[in-house]
């Protein structure tokens, strides 16, 4: 895969994960508690436990992005960083972030 497609494929997922975790800091802002209402209280808590997790989540995907950007910066973009290995432009287009080959990341799973 050429730089620029690498480069170009890892803004859009950068910029897709930025505005999830803005749309999740904004459900945030814009909720009101009902303190009156213990089940109002238990849905509240499970949504905010739901919401950090799923921020958490993105914060994750976020530092693939960046250590993808240092790859390619480094010019190792597309290489397994298990095995050195390239890793096939399919994969890379499905998910940009990738670090190693299918099998190489089966393995750990």
């Amino acid at each position: 895969m050429d730089n620029e497609h690498a480069r170009e494929l890892l803004t859009a997922e950068r910029a897709r994960i930025e505005r999830s975790l803005k749309r999740l800091a904004h459900q945030d802002d814009a909720e009101e508690f009902d303190d009156e209402d213990p089940a109002n209280l238990a849905s509240d808590t499970y949504e905010d436990e739901l919401d950090e997790g799923l921020s958490d989540d993105l914060r994750d995907q976020l530092e693939a992005v960046e250590r993808a950007e240092a790859r390619l910066a480094a010019g190792t973009y597309g290489l397994s960083v298990e095995s050195g290995e390239p890793i096939p432009d399919e994969r890379l287009e499905l998910l940009p972030t990738a670090e190693r080959t299918a099998d190489e990341e089966a393995r750990l799973i």
